[in-house]
């Protein structure tokens, strides 16, 4: 059985293409698909929509409604969670991800050489501004949080059933399930495809979610803000030092007679370094204690082998 994740949210008028779209990849598939449709609090007419046209497909569905938006990556876990199949894959409602990438993601799956197959943008149909402010984004986003992230960044993906259940051990909220797909590891393709024009309605992918997503990303999968302040408080305090000599050197050599001008500057700049620098040290223990609170596995098993003892006889004895 394979698992078809589809989150939706402000989706109305796709609904008929969708499900015309879903019921062509049970065909491929043998009548073996399982379509799990996750309504994010849509405000729309998506989830009556669903509800209506659901019992007249010839696939096997489920619609799983959500109290309120929680977001697209929320909506993607709780489908994983109540998926059944054994081998899984997310496709977006609007359509804009070809439909023949979720079946290629089943088919990669199933030979049983990858545990997670990732889709990667190597194009997009999208207005100018949008493609070029998915490219700034996606670019800091591999250099700040994710060094081994597909310059065309990541939306979609399939994964195996073991890689499904580690996934969902990872329960921390505010996160980046993007990240996690990397940083869980197991065996990992990349399948390039094109982006399509998006034929209805517009994106709910606003710019103040990805802020908040990078956000997220930033302070759940790296210490970069606590090692920056570390670096500019060692740095302050190593300028303050080198000034605060040239400060006394040019007192005592009588090249100002303010009062009280040489001590203020020292204390200024040597304990606005120590402030820095000690501001860097607690972030430091915070982002320990932090990493500690998210209970992530500090290990995790791909797989177990198991080689049982060969009754075999050696150089003729008995």
């Amino acid at each position: 059985m394979y698992s078809l994740i589809v989150p939706v949210y402000r989706n109305e008028d796709s609904i008929h293409d969708l499900l015309a779209t879903v019921d062509n990849m049970n065909t491929e598939l043998g009548g073996q698909l399982e379509a799990v449709f996750v309504v994010d609090g849509s405000p729309d007419k998506s989830a009556e929509l669903l509800a209506s046209l659901l019992p007249q497909q010839r696939f096997a569905a489920r619609l799983i409604l959500l109290s309120r938006n929680f977001g697209s990556f929320a909506a993607i876990r709780a489908g994983l969670q109540h998926a059944t199949g054994r081998y899984f894959a997310v496709m977006a409602a609007d359509l804009q991800e070809p439909p023949e990438l979720a079946l290629e993601f089943f088919h990669t799956l199933e030979a049983g050489e990858y545990d997670v197959v990732v889709g990667t943008r190597e194009g997009r149909a999208d207005p100018l501004a949008s493609r070029l402010s998915a490219n700034l984004f996606w670019g800091v986003y591999r250099k700040f949080v994710v060094s081994d992230m597909p310059r065309g960044g990541v939306d979609i993906f399939g994964c195996n059933a073991a890689f499904r259940d580690t996934l969902l051990t990872c329960e921390e909220a505010n996160t980046s399930l993007v990240a996690l797909l990397f940083w869980l590891g197991f065996r990992r393709k990349q399948v390039a495809y094109t982006r399509r024009p998006r034929e209805h309605g517009s994106s709910g992918w606003t710019l103040k979610k990805k802020v908040t997503y990078f956000m997220d990303s930033i302070f759940a999968f790296t210490d970069l803000p606590v090692r920056v302040l570390m670096t500019f408080g060692v740095i302050g305090l190593a300028v303050s030092v080198i000034l605060g000599l040239v400060v006394l050197l040019a007192r005592l050599a009588g090249l100002f007679d303010v009062p009280g001008y040489a001590a203020t500057i020292l204390v200024v700049l040597f304990f606005g370094g120590i402030n820095a620098l000690g501001l860097g040290v607690v972030g430091s223990y915070a982002w320990r204690a932090y990493e500690n609170t998210k209970r992530r596995p500090l290990a995790i098993v791909m797989r177990e082998l198991s080689f049982p003892a060969q009754d075999v006889l050696s150089h003729g004895k008995p």
